[in-house]
């Protein structure tokens, strides 16, 4: 499904300076490396965090800058994404480039993973910029998108614990 509302490109300084800010941080005993494969299977988001529908990598593998992937949520939504930085089993960040729906200005979100003593630490960003008429209603579902946006980051640590296969 291609998006019909185009969005503005993201980069680092959006990441830092976005409106709109939400940062997990999971410390686990997961390795960099099953995590990281978690993130990249090709049943990435839809195995794991609960209201994604489907991920779709519409790039081939081996994945790098310049990959994209189409993320749905029921039936109607969908955004398609674009990876501006791949630093494999480290880190990856994409923007938003086209959304289904209307409401969204600029959205990226931006992933690392640090080994830790135990095991590692995902940091997972999510930065987004409303369009000026949907803004109110984003602030209003702050907390409900803090609660779903963390059981995402959880869900990745805990199957990424389990095993993912590709």
């Amino acid at each position: 499904m291609m998006g019909r509302f185009s969005l503005a490109a993201a980069d680092e300084d959006f990441i830092r300076s976005a409106p709109v800010r939400i940062t997990h941080r999971i410390e686990s005993e997961a390795t960099c490396e099953s995590v990281w494969q978690t993130l990249t299977s090709d049943g990435a988001l839809a195995s794991w965090a609960r209201g994604i529908t489907g991920a779709d990598w519409t790039s081939a593998r081996p994945f790098g800058i310049g990959t994209t992937r189409t993320v749905r949520a029921g039936a109607f939504a969908a955004l398609n994404e674009r990876f501006f930085r791949w630093d494999e089993v480290h880190r990856m960040t994409f923007y938003v480039e086209s959304a289904s729906l209307p409401g969204f200005k600029r959205f990226a979100e931006d992933l690392v993973l640090e080994p830790t003593s135990a095991g590692s630490r995902l940091t997972w960003t999510f930065a987004v910029q409303a369009q000026p008429w949907f803004a109110p209603i984003l602030l209003l579902a702050r907390p409900i998108l803090d609660r779903v946006t963390r059981r995402w980051a959880d869900g990745a640590v805990r199957h990424s614990l389990q095993g993912s296969p590709r």
